[in-house]
């Protein structure tokens, strides 16, 4: 973003081990901004079924919460780079922060109408500020120590997005999943339906605003911290320049890929407590199958570390390859299996999930040089993979069924292998016009 990957200026052996941000002590900041954006994201999967029931959606209503939350991706993204850009990147995370605080705000009014299109409202105001933080995040934690350690770097910071993604469903479905009255909305009308759907939605209110008052502490902190980054640079570009990236075929197969990871992997997290309780597979409770998204999640955080050990010795590409072809493997176990295989080979691909999108993001930013800013913004429009592959999902599940519909993200997966065997070479530059040598 300010200084890319590539930018220490010492020479010989040394120079590939200089930090190329000197700010010691940020990475924890960074840290607890992926730690917070994680667990905040995979909260959706617990709300989700608890509004389905109250609003007695089917499959392809109920993913429009992931629409409305991935979709601030694609609008926010590159006008956020350009925020970000100018404000810096701690005052930027701050903004984002701050944003997030407000989404979790508007969940008040929300509870207090209890009307659907103000879940979703609110969904995408939090959803900006994840946006921004993201920004700042992925890039800032990439130039905080070696280049020649980015792959594996990038991948330990995933894993405290992971450590959220862990913690707060399971926290989620015990505060929020179950219904306090013993009745279903399906079973009321009127001014009882009106009202069970105030008091159930007040759970899912008190999470929230538990939530706003973490961000506030937080963002207070960075605060104090915003000028750590002295010297700090940006290339200022237009629009269009960010769009060049495109056509640089490394960078727009990666940006691709993000598209397809973050839609099949939020796809699977966004079914799989519907998934869990079908009595085919395990039959559980909708609370006992909200607890097992821990699982899901709990197998990226695990993989994440791993794998950051892992990428510092195997080709960051062959790995991607590799572990989208068991996520594939363990999708066709699940869906022509039934009981306990097919409840936990789908729970399992979590663990392939691990290491794709710091993978992904790093093997496709590779020598973007002063433009690691567009790049990162552009990557994040690409999350917008989360709104549009979910209600596909959605869809086909209503259509046939939610075993039959994992095949839309085994799909996915495949074409993330292809990538993996493509970018399997270091990339060649550093490239500073946006356009690389056509096979790169």
């Amino acid at each position: 973003m300010a200084m890319a990957p590539g930018a220490a200026s010492a020479a010989g052996i040394g120079a590939s081990d200089a930090p190329q941000v000197d700010a010691p002590g940020l990475n924890y900041f960074v840290f607890a901004l992926f730690f917070i954006f994680g667990g905040i994201t995979s909260l959706n999967d617990v709300i989700i079924p608890k509004l389905k029931e109250l609003f007695t959606l089917n499959f392809f209503e109920a993913s429009l919460v992931q629409f409305w939350f991935f979709i601030a991706y694609a609008v926010v993204g590159i006008p956020g780079a350009r925020l970000v850009k100018r404000l810096g990147y701690m005052r930027g995370a701050v903004a984002g922060l701050v944003t997030m605080m407000a989404g979790c705000l508007l969940f008040i009014p929300a509870s207090q109408t209890a009307l659907f299109p103000m879940f979703l409202f609110a969904y995408f105001v939090l959803a900006t500020g994840v946006v921004l933080v993201q920004i700042v995040a992925n890039p800032l934690i990439s130039l905080l120590g070696p280049e020649r350690t980015t792959h594996s770097r990038l991948t330990f910071a995933q894993a405290f997005n992971s450590l959220g993604t862990t913690i707060f469903p399971y926290v989620g479905a015990i505060l929020i999943l179950g219904s306090l009255a013993g009745v279903t909305a399906a079973q009321l009308s009127g001014e009882e339906l009106a009202a069970y759907r105030t008091a159930e939605s007040q759970a899912i209110v008190g999470g929230y605003l538990g939530l706003a008052g973490g961000l506030a502490v937080v963002a207070g902190a960075v605060w104090l911290f915003r000028d750590r980054l002295g010297g700090e640079k940006h290339e200022q570009t237009s629009f269009a320049d960010g769009l060049a990236l495109l056509k640089r075929p490394r960078f727009g197969y990666g940006a691709a890929c993000i598209f397809l990871y973050v839609g099949a992997e939020v796809a699977i997290g966004s079914f799989i407590v519907s998934y869990l309780m079908q009595p085919q597979v395990l039959g559980l409770g909708e609370q006992d199958a909200g607890k097992l998204i821990s699982l899901y999640w709990g197998g990226a955080l695990v993989g994440r570390f791993i794998g950051s050990a892992v990428l510092r010795f195997v080709s960051p590409g062959l790995t991607l390859a590799a572990v989208a072809a068991g996520a594939i493997t363990l999708i066709a176990v699940s869906a022509n299996s039934t009981g306990v295989v097919a409840g936990y080979a789908l729970l399992a691909v979590g663990l392939m999930n691990a290491i794709m999108f710091p993978t992904i993001f790093s093997l496709a930013c590779e020598k973007l040089g002063p433009r690691a800013a567009d790049g990162s913004g552009i990557i994040n429009v690409a999350i917008a993979g989360g709104a549009i592959i979910p209600p596909m999902y959605g869809a086909l599940a209503d259509a046939t069924s939610l075993a039959f519909a994992l095949v839309l993200p085994a799909a996915c997966y495949a074409i993330i292998a292809g990538f993996g065997v493509f970018a399997r070479k270091p990339a060649v530059g550093p490239d500073t016009s946006g356009v690389a040598d056509v096979f790169e």
